[in-house]
């Protein structure tokens, strides 16, 4: 059995703390933060083929009462309101499981209590500053004073990780994408009383985004009522919006969308909370995801674009590889083995993790127009969309078809 650290509470260390656990190692969480986050986060959607990861994990069925089911987007024009092209997003899985739109902290909160409940500690307040690596495993520092001895450490510490730079010090800085990202959820009360003459034209379960005249935006109606809407403005060089308070921030918002022949105008001022807006990056690729004992999982080693549908996806494919790439460990494993192991685990995500960085960029790249291409865009853009419709089964299968398969023996298992 191993002894893991795992930096980063989020989905990915999270998920891979429970996947370590369940290739018979323990493993404990280290987060900066001081507390859990539950509440905290804008919302996500959960692709099929996370759903399928978590299958392994044994939390499938526990993630699917979670949110509600979106498998449905629908592709607008906003300064015409003409309808593009209806996309399946995703499939559906043999037992029936969609796509699901839930609140990050649903997910969070799922994956946390779960962790705890099978023994896996979560402490808090504790920042990574440094890592020692001894010929019999690792210490990984704190800025509190505090260390703690482990057989290996995984950085699972997000965007701006601590430990990327640790495993290889020329990795390079996130790419910016020109992109904010803002949004928020209508209560269903507030939308019976404040949008009850508003046609939205979508009903629950479908997603209905709008390529805007000076914005992109996507917003659906849940079940219970809530309205969830979320919206990509280009990021200026001018004044930051995040520091705007929330009348300022519907105003501008507003003034985005008021060409548009769409209700969104009216469920940004329905909305009391708006999510202040922040900034889009991706990696094109990081050179090296280990060294030594230390490994990257999530967007530690490989951010996409939230237009990609897949960061939280992706963090459990990556959690369930790495734990099964490391079935059978011990702490008497010679550094080479464990070496072996790491680059199993990397040769296997690598390609599929950065095809799918490659295509959330693609994807973000239709939302960056200004006013000289948008015209030129508008025209071609249902020509486009038919293209893809006639064939998207064969584009995303790909994507949403990918199974890891627990009990396959991994390559190195005969070195």
């Amino acid at each position: 059995m191993l002894n893991c650290l795992v930096i980063g509470s989020g989905v990915a260390g999270l998920s891979t703390a429970l996947s370590l656990r369940k290739a018979g190692h323990s493993a404990t969480v280290f987060e900066a933060h001081n507390g859990p986050s539950d509440g905290v986060g804008a919302f996500l959607t959960l692709a099929v083929n996370g759903f399928d990861a978590l299958d392994t994990l044994g939390l499938k069925e526990q993630a699917a009462q979670l949110g509600f089911s979106t498998p449905l987007m629908s592709m607008y024009l906003g300064s015409t309101g003409r309808h593009l092209i209806d996309f399946d997003f995703g499939g559906t899985l043999p037992d029936g499981t969609t796509a699901r739109t839930m609140t990050r902290s649903e997910l969070y909160t799922l994956l946390r209590e779960e962790a705890l409940r099978r023994g896996i500690r979560i402490e808090h307040g504790r920042r990574l500053i440094k890592v020692e690596e001894l010929p019999d495993g690792v210490t990984a520092v704190f800025d509190d004073g505090t260390s703690a001895r482990g057989d290996l450490l995984v950085g699972a510490d997000g965007l701006r990780s601590a430990v990327r730079p640790l495993i290889d010090p020329a990795s390079p800085a996130p790419r910016t994408i020109p992109l904010l990202n803002t949004g928020g959820i209508i209560p269903a009360n507030t939308a019976a009383l404040a949008l009850k003459d508003v046609d939205l034209g979508v009903s629950p379960g479908r997603m209905k985004m709008v390529f805007g005249k000076r914005c992109f935006y996507c917003y659906m109606p849940s079940p219970d009522g809530r309205i969830w809407w979320f919206a990509n403005p280009l990021q200026r060089s001018s004044a930051d919006p995040a520091l705007l308070g929330q009348e300022e921030l519907k105003s501008w918002l507003t003034g985005l969308v008021a060409g548009d022949r769409t209700p969104v105008a009216a469920l940004i001022r329905a909305t009391e909370d708006i999510i202040k807006p922040y900034s889009t990056f991706d990696f094109p690729s990081v050179p090296r995801w280990h060294s030594g004992k230390m490994v990257l999982v999530g967007d530690a080693a490989h951010a996409a674009s939230p237009s990609s549908g897949q960061g939280a996806s992706m963090a459990i494919e990556d959690a369930v590889t790495l734990g099964r790439a490391l079935r059978g460990a011990t702490s008497d494993d010679k550094e080479a083995s464990l070496a072996a192991r790491f680059a199993a685990y990397e040769a296997e995500r690598r390609p599929r993790a950065e095809t799918v960085v490659a295509w959330g960029r693609r994807n973000s790249e239709p939302k960056v127009r200004n006013q000289f291409t948008r015209v030129l865009q508008d025209l071609a853009m249902r020509a486009i969309f038919r293209g893809l419709a006639r064939k998207a089964a064969d584009n995303f299968d790909w994507l949403y078809g990918h199974h890891i398969d627990w009990d396959a023996v991994p390559e190195f298992a005969d070195r």
